[in-house]
């Protein structure tokens, strides 16, 4: 059976999903899965063994709709590739439009925006029944009748996990200069939420806990895309000068490919609930994962090695410093109080 994947656009997400590759394959160990992937993320998907093919279409910005472009794509993949199913993971419609114009007999996916008729194998999300996101995306393995709710599924499930061989880890230390022949402990730090500002964990804060980091001992590597280059000069900025050479800045500076071997290499992670912790999670490193608006009940980060710092609050430490110099209306107040030794404290319970 060949079977076409829509992927979706987010990191993390495209994380979980590999749960649904992974029952796709024990289901049928000959399956042929080729996936649709965003230029920006399909890194990951080339590190899935599951994945026979990587297809890339450069999406259109958000808000457009190049439906030309996508019926294009479509009858070109009906010409050169005989899908049996596609199975449609982004809620959106325009994501069902290129199976739907490849003419793919089986097209199933969730309901999102009423997809009715471009999804002819559509489910119905309660999501009561299925609370985790993998939960949601395993459940398309399968046949419709045959799973209601999160009792059905097989478990455990299987996670997510991300192949690499130790010459490419030789490989991105020579590039980057990352030490391998000392006694410190890397910590990578990722402080960046794929520009959602209020998942983020305020800077200065990150500043503090690098420098408890580094007085304790450990070297750092800040990671992140280029959209978040300033995120990471304020942070090095914010480190006195002569103890900055402990603090490797490499955000902005490396590929998601680059950045998932970077990964690899430390000892541990800190992270906002971003695309790089369910990296660092597939890649079976221990993870303090700081958690603001989002639910960790929903998109927990899937490795047992991990610890989730979420406060509820109202405000406190906010009104206490509302006249510093430290603009924190942009961030979250659960991440806000959120204090650095909480987290150098839940990061030695891990180590």
């Amino acid at each position: 059976m060949r079977i076409l994947i829509i992927a979706p656009s987010w990191i993390g997400d495209a994380i979980m999903s590999q749960t649904m590759h992974r029952l796709l394959v024990q289901q049928d160990p000959k399956i042929k899965i080729d996936i649709i992937a965003s230029t920006w993320n399909q890194a990951l998907f080339y590190r899935m063994p599951e994945i026979h093919k990587v297809l890339t279409l450069t999406h259109a910005k958000h808000g457009s709709f190049p439906i030309k472009k996508y019926y294009q794509y479509g009858k070109l993949l009906q010409k050169s590739q005989k899908y049996q199913q596609s199975i449609i993971l982004p809620n959106s419609f325009k994501s069902a439009l290129i199976p739907f114009f490849a003419g793919i007999p089986k097209r199933t996916g969730w309901r999102g925006e009423m997809r009715y008729g471009i999804i002819n194998d559509m489910r119905i999300l309660h999501p009561k029944n299925f609370p985790l996101m993998i939960e949601r995306y395993a459940a398309l393995a399968f046949k419709k009748e045959n799973i209601n709710n999160t009792l059905d599924l097989p478990h455990p499930l299987p996670l997510p996990y991300l192949h690499y061989n130790p010459q490419e880890l030789h490989a991105i230390s020579n590039k980057f200069n990352i030490t391998d022949n000392t006694t410190k402990i890397r910590i990578g730090i990722c402080p960046g939420a794929e520009s959602n500002q209020a998942k983020r964990w305020p800077i200065h804060h990150y500043a503090r806990l690098i420098l408890k980091l580094i007085n304790q001992g450990y070297q750092t590597i800040l990671l992140g895309s280029y959209k978040e280059i300033k995120i990471g000069r304020s942070i090095k900025n914010s480190i006195p000068k002569n103890l900055q050479t402990y603090c490797h800045n490499l955000i902005g500076l490396t590929s998601l490919d680059e950045a998932i071997l970077l990964i690899k290499k430390c000892h541990a992670i800190i992270s906002n609930d971003s695309g790089l912790m369910h990296i660092a999670c597939a890649l079976h490193k221990p993870v303090v994962a700081l958690y603001g608006p989002s639910d960790p009940n929903c998109t927990p980060p899937l490795y047992h090695h991990t610890k989730i710092i979420k406060i509820k609050t109202h405000n406190t430490y906010k009104q206490q410093t509302q006249h510093s110099y430290y603009n924190l209306d942009k961030y979250d107040p659960n991440l806000i109080n959120i204090q650095p030794h909480t987290v150098l404290e839940t990061l030695h319970k891990l180590l």
